[in-house]
């Protein structure tokens, strides 16, 4: 990842989440946000006119292929979810889209539907990797989750209050460093708790 991009990626949540009235410990709808950014959100059983037979394909034959994918028809963007995923999964998946869309990354390839709709799809290495770390500070920030996990360190119950899976929570604890600095300062307050008692 290019330098900086780390710090970049907090500046950004924190921003996305002033916009739309959301504190950094608070639980992240991504519909919200995208309602925020003007992008359109459907499951495969909201698309009109979709034959039962590619509905079919999509959600129970081949749900295991795709995660989600964005369209855009004239400067409108929307955004399909794979319903067959779990709550948190598609959560992510449209924070992942979302996260492409904020950061204005251009799709290796460009498809376009019968119908006309260009299907932004196939993005590079390094964006798919900036959009991976975005999407998983729009959900669970830094500043929020040092606040989260000072009120509570049981990992299932902080995943369960961001709204997304443990892998995810495990690992923005593991980039964040949150545990380490909420030992650290452990540490501090129980020695500063002990010369005050000597």
């Amino acid at each position: 990842m290019r330098r900086g991009f780390k710090a970049l990626s907090e500046r950004i949540a924190e921003d996305h989440r002033r916009a739309i009235g959301l504190a950094l410990d608070e639980p992240l709808d991504p519909e919200r946000l995208a309602q925020h950014l003007s992008v359109t959100v459907w499951r495969p059983e909201d698309v009109p006119g979709l034959p039962q037979k590619s509905l079919f394909q999509l959600v129970e034959k081949d749900s295991d292929n795709w995660s989600a994918v964005t369209l855009q028809v004239g400067l409108s963007r929307l955004t399909i979810v794979n319903s067959a995923h779990s709550p948190t999964r598609q959560r992510s998946s449209i924070a992942h889209e979302l996260a492409h869309l904020i950061l204005a990354h251009s799709p290796s390839r460009i498809d376009v539907s019968e119908q006309g709709y260009l299907v932004l799809s196939s993005f590079e290495g390094e964006e798919e990797e900036e959009a991976n770390w975005l999407s998983g500070v729009l959900l669970v920030p830094r500043g929020g989750l040092i606040r989260a996990f000072r009120k509570q360190q049981d990992h299932w119950a902080l995943a369960e209050h961001f709204g997304v899976s443990l892998q995810l929570l495990e690992w923005r604890l593991r980039m964040t460093g949150v545990v380490r600095q909420a030992k650290r300062e452990a540490v501090r307050r129980h020695n500063r708790l002990s010369y005050l008692k000597n």
